[in-house]
């Protein structure tokens, strides 16, 4: 199978005629570059909107309130109602496979009026009454100094974390922040640590506008009391968020006396419900690429059977020559199917060798002009690699398979015959 005779009749047969032998190459490298460009640009996005993502906990659902739509147990409809520190108790004590439940607090934003002071600077920023969990839930950088903790919740200390663009706008450059006081809505509290978001949503300026300081403290305040502007909770890696809300829903509408059936009244926003969207979505944009390389690869692999007859018809003569001197017809099959195989993986992994390069060039760009939005790193992985080489071989042996049939009926009387 593997000697150099055989070889040699290959290559001799292949460049025969080169114009028609590249045509022929062409179309098979035609499909596999298709298949791994479509992959890799499939890759791409999915690669993008995963770091949009970035670190963020998937498995989250944040929760708030809404008036309700229904009115239940004497209370009217339309009627507002907040959430209170019992409810997450509650909720940690009836629901299964919770890994954190983050009560939180708000006040004001970067948009609104300057609420928080240092000296003769002042800013709009978002103040975050929060438990330490949340850095788990919203993951940032700890740039300086430290982020909350349950020291600061269970003593009720006015401390609080900024970010990167709340210390640039009130304090000077190279100015040290640990260890000072800003006040917010004429409240003092001491600067403990400095942070940058690890993942800002697609708005990087305004999630370094923000501040934190403990939940207790933020309630003390602020005098908000036991009341919860809204929650941030996350399950278990094993149970998704998506199929327990239900039960959370219930046990907040029964404390509140929301009627059951009131979708209204409990405002949700389920993180890894649209996570597992984005998951599903980009599952099906590879089925696509598969179908569309593989579907143009077919056409390529058509062209090589139809040049393979052609080629059999030229050499019928030397076939049944061949056959008249005893060389058995597997032998014979052996040698078409061996042929296509050959021009089939020559050309596909040409097709390979030209994607990757495209691909290189693409991440080359992208590394000196920066990542385009939600478009990074495009790329295909070593399994696409080999799934492309077992479609090569499959596709030369089916390209072959009715040339090299074709050849052994040929009878070396008629053959001989032949003109």
């Amino acid at each position: 199978m593997f000697n150099k005779d055989r070889w040699d009749e290959i290559l001799q047969v292949l460049t025969t005629n080169w114009f028609r032998t590249l045509l022929t190459a062409f179309g098979v490298f035609w499909g596999i570059f298709i298949l791994i460009i479509l992959l890799a640009a499939g890759k791409g996005l999915e690669n993008g909107i995963r770091a949009d993502f970035g670190d963020i906990a998937t498995n989250t659902m944040f929760m708030w309130t809404r008036t309700a739509s229904k009115a239940y147990k004497g209370l009217p409809k339309d009627r507002e109602f907040s959430y209170k520190t019992d409810d997450v108790a509650d909720i940690w004590e009836n629901v299964d496979g919770l890994r954190f439940v983050s009560p939180r607090n708000q006040l004001g934003n970067f948009q609104g009026a300057n609420n928080v002071v240092r000296g003769l600077k002042t800013g709009a920023f978002s103040v975050y009454g929060d438990y330490p969990e949340i850095i788990k839930q919203e993951p940032m950088d700890i740039t300086s100094g430290r982020f909350l903790n349950y020291g600061d919740i269970n003593e009720k200390r006015k401390v609080a974390i900024i970010g990167v663009d709340v210390k640039s706008s009130l304090y000077d450059k190279d100015e040290e922040c640990l260890g000072t006081y800003i006040k917010i809505n004429d409240v003092n509290f001491m600067v403990v640590g400095t942070y940058k978001k690890k993942n800002a949503d697609g708005n990087s300026e305004n999630a370094q506008k923000e501040i934190y300081i403990p939940f207790t403290s933020f309630s003390q305040a602020f005098n908000r009391g036991d009341n919860v502007g809204w929650m941030a909770i996350t399950a278990v890696d094993e149970v998704p968020i998506t199929n327990i809300k239900e039960q959370i829903f219930t046990i907040v509408k029964e404390n509140h006396r929301i009627h059951p059936e009131d979708t209204r009244a409990v405002g949700h926003f389920d993180l890894n419900e649209q996570f597992q969207r984005v998951v599903s979505l980009f599952g099906a944009l590879r089925l696509i690429a598969y179908f569309v390389g593989i579907c143009v690869l077919l056409s390529g692999i058509i062209g090589v059977s139809n040049i393979m007859l052609i080629v059999v018809k030229e050499r019928t003569k030397e076939i049944g020559v061949r056959r008249a001197l005893g060389e058995s017809p597997w032998s014979i099959k052996q040698q078409i199917l061996m042929e296509s195989i050959f021009l089939t993986i020559i050309s596909g992994m040409t097709g390979i060798a030209f994607g990757a390069l495209v691909i290189y060039g693409i991440n080359y760009v992208l590394d000196i002009s920066g990542p385009v939005m939600m478009f990074v790193n495009p790329s295909v992985n070593l399994g696409v690699v080999t799934v492309a080489l077992i479609i090569l071989i499959v596709s030369g042996l089916f390209a072959g398979f009715i040339p090299a049939n074709s050849a052994i009926k040929i009878r070396p009387i008629e053959a001989l015959r032949n003109e």
